[in-house]
């Protein structure tokens, strides 16, 4: 078992290799690969120095799986290079989403639509894949309608340069900005570029990608996303009408049963999901549970989740453990 980690030097490819490392994923090579300003750099993994590659010669040595965080660009110009190899890819970045050959995959939702002939799998956007882990088992049950979602992203989904920025400010150091306004401090109601219809690409990633996991394009879904200075994670509230009624002690307990999800939802004590909580693990928390008493059948959540994590390398690990337990590589 050859694994690639494409991105191997940025913020979600040293999650990634920390989460290979945790969850003890099989392998006998470790190809780590990077942009040509990252070549021959050493990375210690498990007590042992790896020598980051280049691109072209990640592909030569044709692994059997290669994880892809190294942006949207990249992906398209070189993931269907890997799979014309045989490897099969899992990319992070926002490239092969919405094609409709691809799947677009979270493991306990729709992994079992994987194939053999998957060359190209991608991994959901951080904000998504948080969302539809609690609201999947809740479509099942109840028929989602529509969904109203505000976020508060964290401003590791932006990158180091954010990160850094971040520090400046704090330090009061002036420097390189990631975003047009300081963020310290601050709200910045801009997540990616805007499309024509006003919506950035980040609320449009929870519309369509949301439709395309749940596979239901009848739910209405609008969204706002909203960059804090936070870095553990990103939160979400949620509204939520459904087709159907519920019983609120219901859903605390379906979403309870449900994998990989974490209930927190206990006022009297003050116990409710927060980013500095979800921070480094990878479970979705989700609290604040309660009837929307303006509209029927209708359902508000506070859902946070490490975006690092769930949100990114922890998703795609886990998708190579699907198809490496189901002998689909």
């Amino acid at each position: 078992m050859k694994i690639a980690v494409v991105g191997a030097t940025g913020m979600v490819g040293e999650v990634m290799l920390k989460v290979l490392e945790e969850r003890n994923f099989p392998f006998t090579e470790l190809i780590l690969v990077a942009s040509e300003k990252s070549i021959g750099k050493i990375i210690s993994f498990k007590n042992k120095d790896y020598k980051v590659i280049g691109l072209a010669e990640a592909v030569a040595l044709k692994p059997d799986v290669a994880l892809f965080s190294a942006g949207g660009n990249t992906s398209l110009e070189w993931a269907p290079k890997f799979a014309a190899v045989g490897t099969t890819v899992i990319d992070n970045s926002s490239a092969w989403r919405m094609d409709l050959d691809k799947k677009l995959v979270v493991p306990e939702i729709n992994a079992n639509q994987l194939k053999k002939q998957d060359k190209i799998i991608a991994n959901p956007n951080c904000s998504t894949i948080q969302m539809v882990m609690v609201l999947a088992p809740l479509h099942k049950k109840y028929k989602i309608k529509r969904i109203v979602v505000s976020t508060y992203q964290s401003i590791t989904g932006t990158g180091l340069k954010a990160v850094k920025q971040l520090e400046n400010e704090l330090a009061g150091v002036k420097g390189e900005m990631a975003y047009h306004y300081p963020i310290h401090k601050n709200a910045i109601p801009h997540c990616d570029v805007f499309e024509e219809n006003g919506y950035t690409k980040e609320e449009m990633k929870l519309v369509r990608e949301t439709q395309k996991i749940l596979n239901d394009k009848t739910i209405a879904v609008t969204a706002t996303a909203v960059r804090i200075p936070t870095s553990g994670g990103h939160s979400e509230a949620v509204n939520v009408e459904f087709e159907y009624d519920f019983d609120i002690n219901d859903v605390r307990q379906l979403l309870s049963k449900t994998d990989g999800v974490t209930v927190q939802d206990n006022i009297d004590v003050n116990t409710y999901p927060m980013p500095i909580y979800a921070n480094g693990k990878d479970d979705v928390f989700v609290g604040r549970i309660r009837r929307d008493g303006s509209q029927p059948k209708s359902l508000n959540l506070w859902i946070v989740s490490d975006n690092l994590r769930k949100g990114a390398a922890t998703n795609t690990i886990q998708i190579a453990e699907y198809l490496l337990s189901n002998n689909l590589i």
